[in-house]
């Protein structure tokens, strides 16, 4: 019978390790030197020298497909890209839009307590201080000498799909910059929601329109007035 040998067997484990440790070496070394192309490095295979491809033509993101036009862009499913957007100037001098071609009427998504207030949250961060608490174009940098942009109370303003106010916020218009970078889809919808909200709440027809879906025919009554340090002239928006 064998004693045991304290001494050999250290020996043999160490022996075992080694041949562990050499084989895990072996199976990385050829990973490592695996045959492969290493991004913006130079290849000869491909006629443009070139070891990065493009993706193949068609290629979609998952999650980027973006079907839902609407909801994306704020347009209709084929909008016509020959429409010309009409402008006038009011009299302070900003370029307002008199027409909204392929503009949609209806929200994409449901208009929900929980939308609106999210674009209140959205609005506040991102808008207030143009348009002031209750969009009537009086936000604390027009009172210290930024252009006044248009009043959400006029009747154009009021009686504007919502696709347009989309599209504002996404891609700008006049001195407002687009804000899709900094917006997500959905919140830039939230905002538009609680645009409409600000809209009913000086304006009882407005309610209307946003219960029924029908356009309440324009009125006289005035927009809130502008605190007099907002009264500005000049600009486009």
């Amino acid at each position: 019978m064998l004693k045991n040998n304290p001494a050999r067997n250290i020996f043999f484990v160490g022996l075992f390790a080694m041949a562990v440790f050499a084989s895990g070496c072996g199976v990385r070394f050829d990973m490592q030197d695996q045959p492969r192309y290493k991004a913006y490095k130079k290849s000869d295979f491909f006629a443009d020298g070139r070891a990065s491809r493009d993706m193949v033509e068609g290629t979609v993101a998952r999650g980027l497909l973006k079907e839902n036009k609407a909801f994306y862009t704020g347009k209709i499913d084929n909008p016509d890209p020959n429409a010309q957007v009409q402008t006038s100037t009011d009299a302070t001098g900003n370029t307002v839009v008199t027409s909204f071609p392929n503009a949609i009427d209806e929200f994409p998504i449901p208009v929900t307590k929980e939308l609106i207030d999210r674009g209140e949250e959205r609005y506040k961060i991102n808008c207030i201080v143009c348009h002031g608490p209750v969009g009537a174009g009086d936000g604390m940098i027009v009172r210290r000498g930024f252009v006044r942009p248009p009043s959400y109370h006029v009747d154009r303003l009021r009686n504007a799909p919502v696709g347009h106010f989309f599209d504002v916020i996404s891609n700008g218009w006049g001195r407002m910059t687009g804000q899709k970078a900094m917006i997500p889809v959905a919140d830039r919808w939230a905002i538009v929601a609680y645009i409409r909200t600000l809209q009913a709440s000086q304006n009882p027809e407005q309610i209307m329109r946003m219960n029924t879906g029908t356009t309440p025919a324009a009125t006289s009554t005035p927009a809130p007035a502008a605190s007099p340090a907002a009264q500005t002239t000049g600009g486009a928006r």
